[in-house]
């Protein structure tokens, strides 16, 4: 089922499966925002990762001598959440861990998602519960895709905008996850010219940038969208180099397995760690 929020700026969608963002608009204006999920090249809008980001080695973690299986980016994404709260400008869903997660993942947990509208920006947050009686250890992370080209622009004239910095390292992907070799991704004036080159390996991955904000602009008007993204170490950017009319921003607490890991969860890099009853919170902001 679908939800609504909207205030007198912007309006948004929600879908409950996954409680993921399905639309982005402005109020009395026809341009969406949001990636439609075309399954011709990838049918979701902008799914939370949880309770991994991006793949495992093996799709195996190892928790106290015993292996779990799970497929990228983890089965929140797929999972039917409950509605707890609802106002004109505000949503919350929750989703609880059951027996079927417990196979997957052996901590008891409550995940809670939300969505408010403040003036142009939309703040999406994050807080995780650990109902374990032990640590609990958990990534999570945001994967919208937006739409490349927006409104009747042409897609070499988007770029991405960065503060203050001329280049960034990008984690190479291989077969396994990360490589942990890295790029250099050079910038022109503070600017990534976007293109689907950029993406004909994957994703770009990279870590502490100086300023975590981030602006796609087009040169030819003023439609923009700013990600800001404080409380998440990693940024995923990513578009698949087949024609595809999205980009996705992706702010994460939390990373693919790299080539060396040992499988053993409490050893993944970026993994985040939660004491019995302690609660973690997070938030990025869309701005348009």
């Amino acid at each position: 089922m679908r939800y609504k929020i909207k205030n007198a700026y912007l309006e948004a969608s929600i879908d409950d499966l996954g409680a993921q963002l399905c639309s982005l608009k402005k109020i009395n204006d026809s341009c969406e925002y949001i990636w439609q999920a075309d399954e011709n090249y990838w049918n979701r809008h902008a799914p939370i990762l949880f309770p991994i980001v991006g793949k495992l080695k093996d799709n195996t973690f190892s928790y106290e001598d015993k292996n779990y299986k799970m497929t990228q980016h983890g089965f929140a994404r797929d999972k039917e959440f409950e509605l707890v709260k609802q106002k004109n400008d505000f949503i919350c869903f929750r989703l609880s861990s059951c027996e079927k997660t417990l196979e997957n993942y052996p901590f008891e947990f409550e995940l809670y998602l939300s969505y408010e509208l403040k003036n142009n920006s939309l703040i999406t947050s994050y807080e995780v519960v650990n109902n374990s009686n032990k640590k609990m250890y958990f990534s999570i992370g945001a994967h919208p895709a937006f739409n490349w080209p927006l409104c009747n622009e042409e897609k070499e004239d988007c770029y991405l905008e960065f503060l203050d910095i001329d280049s960034f390292e990008s984690h190479n992907i291989n077969e396994v996850g990360l490589s942990l070799d890295t790029k250099t991704i050079p910038l022109k004036e503070n600017k990534l010219f976007l293109n689907e080159e950029l993406f004909e390996n994957d994703a770009l991955i990279t870590k502490d940038l100086k300023y975590k904000n981030i602006t796609y602009k087009n040169k030819k008007n003023d439609r923009f969208i700013s990600v800001g993204f404080n409380d998440f170490p990693y940024l995923g950017l990513w578009s698949k180099p087949q024609g595809a009319d999205f980009l996705c921003i992706e702010p994460w607490c939390g990373v693919a397995d790299f080539e060396n890991h040992n499988g053993e969860l409490i050893n993944k890099k970026g993994i985040n760690i939660l004491n019995e009853n302690e609660i973690f919170n997070s938030s990025f902001c869309i701005k348009i």
